[in-house]
């Protein structure tokens, strides 16, 4: 058996001798890593720039920055949208309600699929967040198709 060259830039994933979990080029089990890697943007931006071996980590982290991303978009739409249309006169508080529950909705499931993005990483589970993980997916393997 050979022993590891410690000048190596790309070492292979060892066990976890207490839970058997690979660990990563963060030094964290990959379950760990992966669900640290679900906090939106940040958490996926972090961990996508450390994490250069274990594709588990990189994918949640992937797919963290998209969704990340498209939370941010959702806001400064609805801001702009919020912005002008709750300020028409007359028919304004129709609109700033429409936007209101919108809004509720929209935060409500993505806190929900946060959650459960975070809990299926921890278990070792691959999950694609519906639309948003085929593109994670896509990324990662450098097809164009989705």
């Amino acid at each position: 058996m050979s022993m590891p060259d410690p000048a190596d830039p790309n070492p292979p994933l060892t066990p976890d001798p207490v839970s058997g979990a690979k660990s990563t080029s963060t030094g964290l089990p990959s379950n760990v890593a992966a669900a640290l890697a679900c906090i939106p943007l940040i958490g996926g931006i972090i961990f996508y720039v450390l994490e250069k071996h274990d594709q588990f980590v990189r994918f949640y982290a992937m797919q963290s920055i998209i969704f990340g991303g498209v939370w941010v978009v959702f806001t400064i739409i609805w801001n702009v949208l919020f912005g002008v249309l709750a300020h028409i006169p007359a028919i304004g508080w129709v609109f700033a309600l429409v936007l209101w529950l919108i809004w509720a909705v929209w935060s409500i499931g993505a806190v929900i699929i946060w959650i459960i993005a975070m809990i299926k990483a921890f278990s070792g589970v691959r999950w694609d967040i519906p639309y948003i993980g085929p593109i994670a997916r896509n990324q990662l393997d450098g097809t164009t198709s989705v």
